[in-house]
């Protein structure tokens, strides 16, 4: 079994709710690994988690574990305080993972100095943990 990767936060987050839909997601970082529903008829990765593939609507869809690795298709620098605990500035991002076209998480980019934050950049993934939820993080590769 890997050895999951968790990174420190400064602050708390909401905990997500956790259905038999989504657990996948949410704790599979207990083992250092990101992961995803498939369609096991067409390959086509599913994200946010449904009950059915939107591509060829097949009910056949598992989660898959994925390389972690992916660009920053876009981001912004957040400087306004939405939560107590989450003192800015932070990173918020959408992250294209390399396994499909289109394919992406919105996050938050550590480990990186926010003037260096690129669209483009590759990333890879960390987990936080918070109790039993491991929220994927992306830094970028050059990082580990």
């Amino acid at each position: 079994m890997t050895v999951p990767e968790v990174v420190a936060e400064p602050f708390a987050r909401v905990r997500p709710k956790i259905t038999g839909r989504n657990a996948h997601f949410w704790q599979g970082g207990a083992d250092g690994r990101l992961r995803l529903l498939r369609c096991q008829s067409c390959g086509t990765y599913l994200h946010p988690p449904t009950a059915a593939c939107w591509s060829c609507r097949s009910l056949h869809v598992v989660p898959e574990v994925l390389s972690g690795r992916g660009v920053v298709y876009a981001y912004t620098i957040n400087h306004y305080r939405w939560l107590p605990d989450m003192e800015p500035p932070y990173v918020v991002a959408e992250v294209e993972l390399v396994e499909q076209e289109g394919l992406r998480l919105m996050t938050n980019i550590v480990e990186c100095p926010l003037d260096q934050v690129r669209t483009g950049m590759e990333v890879e993934v960390v987990f936080a943990q918070h109790g039993d939820v491991y929220i994927p993080l992306f830094r970028p590769v050059t990082a580990a």
